[in-house]
């Protein structure tokens, strides 16, 4: 099918683009048969999956930074019923990884060299479901560790949508009036955006797999296939960082890209090795922790994405932990927030409460760790945070990431209810239950709140 027109474009949408796509698709079918022969193209340039030429001799402005070309471009991949790879040519600029680099990458994440991802993390990529629905905003995630590196993206793609993309109506249609076009443009905008955040605002690094091995295994090395094919590139504007990624895109929500992994291993080499060290403590030596034969992210990872900086912990400031050793939680307010409730935790373990840095965010948009479920909450009205009398009576919306989910659950909070009409409500539909744990989440931050869920069946 055809791909929605770009903005420059939405003056030609009068034209027939089913005569159009059919032309494309025929020309582009000969194309890659020319090209396979090696006839009619100069076999220097190959093509990523969007469709946009990289050649070999590209331009490079002094920083090793390769000059993406093909921006807006129809990307012949929605053209095609024939997906090209997420994989981009060797030629294409960009530094190669060492092996003391990939060493490196190994132990940050799992603390050791011989260790690698499990499959539902190699699987793990960035995809939308249908545009123009009522989740065209929303990724559709898996299960395992992946998910919340996923949701947490998830609460930067809401915060582009609603807060940050210019000339555009913030509101809830606006979110599900998403275009396939917009949906791109949504992912690397925050993809972007979290990477220039790690990189202290000076330098973003994004990695993409080649189609050339760069790193053969050792005795101490083992590798898994896939980032001995690394290629790193350096960006030193935040703009010019969204348009890379924009251009290859593919290689993020492609399927078979391990989109979520280049994501993190670009976020690590955005962050650089020196900075981790430094933000990491006594209790979190790497990023990883082994679960059910799998991996889960520690929490230094999740605030990486939200504030730039891979604190370990999620109090204020610094706090000593039980051997009186110091330990790092976060030290400003984030765009996106942070939220958790496990039934197991007691109000009394001071290191596993969440401070104000991350309850209070600067947008109204919350990554919520329910029972170890990450699931995400968000307000489309920016004076939440801000006004103290917007917080009396308001909507939230809460998406799960569960596939019976088909839109977003719509939720009205009241923090100045009286206690015995809140009790009568809580009783109402659920004998023997005071309340579900996203209540309880809710109420982490807003303690007397009543939640009404508009008919919705409470979801957890």
């Amino acid at each position: 099918t055809a791909m929605e027109p770009s903005d420059q474009e939405q003056s030609s949408q009068e034209l027939d683009l089913e005569e159009i796509t059919r032309k494309i698709s025929f020309l582009d079918k000969w194309r890659e048969i020319f090209s396979y022969h090696r006839l009619g193209t100069n076999n220097t340039t190959s093509q990523n999956r969007e469709g946009n030429h990289i050649s070999a001799g590209e331009t490079e402005d002094g920083t090793g930074i390769p000059q993406p070309k093909g921006h807006g471009h129809w990307p012949s991949s929605s053209l095609c019923s024939i997906p090209k790879p997420s994989i981009i040519s060797s030629k294409s600029g960009g530094l190669p990884i060492s092996l003391a680099v990939a060493t490196k990458l190994c132990q940050i994440l799992f603390g050791n060299t011989v260790q690698v991802f499990s499959s539902d993390w190699t699987k793990a990529y960035f995809r939308f479901h249908d545009p123009f629905s009522d989740l065209a905003f929303a990724l559709e995630v898996g299960k395992g560790g992946a998910r919340s590196i996923q949701m947490a993206v998830q609460g930067c793609i809401i915060k582009y949508l609603l807060f940050t993309r210019k000339g555009k109506d913030c509101n809830f249609l606006s979110l599900c009036a998403m275009s396939k076009q917009g949906q791109k443009r949504a992912l690397a905008a925050a993809l972007a955006g979290i990477l220039w955040a790690a990189g202290a605002a000076r330098k973003a690094t994004i990695c993409l797999v080649t189609e050339d091995t760069h790193v053969a295994p050792t005795p101490d090395y083992s590798g898994d296939g896939f980032t001995e094919r690394l290629q790193l590139f350096e960006l030193l504007e935040k703009e010019a960082t969204e348009k890379f990624i924009y251009d290859h895109v593919q290689c993020f929500k492609g399927e078979g890209s391990h989109g979520v992994i280049l994501f993190l291993y670009s976020l690590i080499f955005s962050r650089t090795f020196e900075r981790l060290q430094k933000d990491l403590d006594v209790s979190t030596t790497h990023l990883l922790r082994p679960n059910a034969g799998g991996f889960l992210c520690r929490q230094a990872v999740l605030n990486m994405i939200l504030t730039g900086r891979a604190s370990p912990h999620v109090f204020n400031g610094y706090q000593k932990g039980k051997s009186q050793e110091t330990l790092c939680g976060v030290l400003t307010r984030s765009d996106v927030g942070y939220l958790q409730w496990h039934k197991d935790t007691s109000e009394d373990d001071r290191l596993s409460q969440v401070g104000s840095m991350l309850k209070t965010p600067k947008l109204p948009i919350w990554l919520c760790n329910i029972n170890g479920n990450y699931s995400i909450l968000f307000s489309t009205d920016r004076q939440l945070l801000s006004d103290w009398k917007v917080e009396r009576l308001f909507d939230l919306y809460f998406y799960s990431g569960q596939p019976a989910q088909n839109k977003p659950a719509y939720l009205t909070v009241d923090t100045h209810s009286h206690h015995w009409e809140r009790v009568r409500h809580e009783d109402e539909h659920r004998p023997g239950r005071r309340f579900s744990p996203v209540e309880a989440t809710i109420r982490t931050k807003w303690r007397e709140a009543t939640i009404n869920w508009n008919g919705t069946v409470p979801l957890y």
